[in-house]
């Protein structure tokens, strides 16, 4: 699908729409802000297929010859250890969570799967590997493949059909929207452009994330400090809950357990977090949760 030049967008996925000219967006119990913490699971392969596309470097580190095991071995941590820890920091807080789960760690990994679940975790899909994207580069049969197998495999492992979807590294092609809501995606959270879900074409929602509140992305990425990463979700908080107050405002917040799990950064975390959950008009809860709300209490 070539660019298309509208009002706002060059795509027709969705319509451009400023904050400013919506209806008041209200959350229950007269909520400001919505919180939605996402959990990232995703296996990082001993082998990338020739095929396959990432843009990510695990850890900052390089890509080194096969077998590389400190890129390995660092994403690994969380599936041993990270995950618990942040699972656990969430639970102490009131902090509902939602896990975007690839195919290979539900797979390979069911002593997680039934964990997140016995925790009361949404699981949403989360594509095949963290070193397969999306991208471009696929053809249409490929990506709808992809997509499909992803839910199916999903569905098989968890018992559920995941209502939402977050790609690996963020990657769509001009396709994905519509190839998601064929395959039964209810909402997705690659879309990184607003404080407020949002309507797609085709009964798609867009649960946008925040990528600055990405640890990955800003912490691995673009090399911030754990103090000032967890300062600046306290500032962009303090912000929001002033502007919820006239309109609601949606903070997705994306965690890594093998980064953010860590002992010496999961403090600055709940201080964080800590902070956020000691105002009393916060609504924290689950993707579908946020997606379900907005959908049956449209903005007025």
């Amino acid at each position: 699908m070539p660019g298309e030049r509208r009002e706002g967008t060059d795509h027709p996925h969705h319509e451009w729409s400023p904050i400013t000219t919506r209806g008041k967006l209200s959350w229950p119990n007269g909520a400001k802000v919505a919180l939605c913490v996402i959990i990232t699971l995703e296996h990082t392969e001993w082998e990338i297929p020739e095929d396959a596309y990432s843009a990510d470097q695990a850890g900052g580190l390089g890509m080194r010859p096969f077998p590389d095991y400190p890129r390995f071995s660092h994403r690994e941590y969380g599936h041993r250890v990270g995950i618990f820890r942040v699972l656990d920091t969430l639970e102490r807080l009131g902090i509902k969570s939602t896990v975007a789960m690839d195919t290979q760690t539900a797979e390979a990994y069911p002593y997680l799967v039934k964990h997140c679940q016995d925790r009361g975790c949404e699981i949403i899909a989360h594509g095949v590997s963290g070193t397969q994207m999306i991208s471009s580069l696929m053809s249409e049969e490929s990506e709808s493949i992809f997509i499909r197998s992803s839910i199916e495999a999903m569905t098989k492992a968890t018992g559920k059909t995941p209502r939402g979807w977050f790609g690996t590294d963020y990657g769509e092609s001009n396709r994905t929207p519509d190839l998601l809501r064929r395959a039964g995606v209810d909402y997705v959270c690659d879309w990184v452009n607003d404080e407020q879900p949002y309507p797609m074409r085709d009964g798609l929602t867009a649960l946008p994330t925040m990528l600055e509140m990405d640890d990955l992305f800003t912490m691995s990425t673009r090399r911030v400090t754990v103090e000032r990463y967890t300062q600046s979700i306290v500032e962009g908080f303090d912000v929001m809950y002033q502007d919820g107050a006239r309109n609601g405002r949606l903070m997705t917040i994306n965690l890594h357990p093998w980064l953010t799990g860590q002992p010496f950064r999961i403090g600055f975390l709940e201080d964080a977090l800590g902070h956020i959950m000691g105002h009393d008009a916060v609504w924290t809860a689950t993707g579908s949760e946020i997606v379900d709300w907005f959908n049956n209490n449209p903005p007025t």
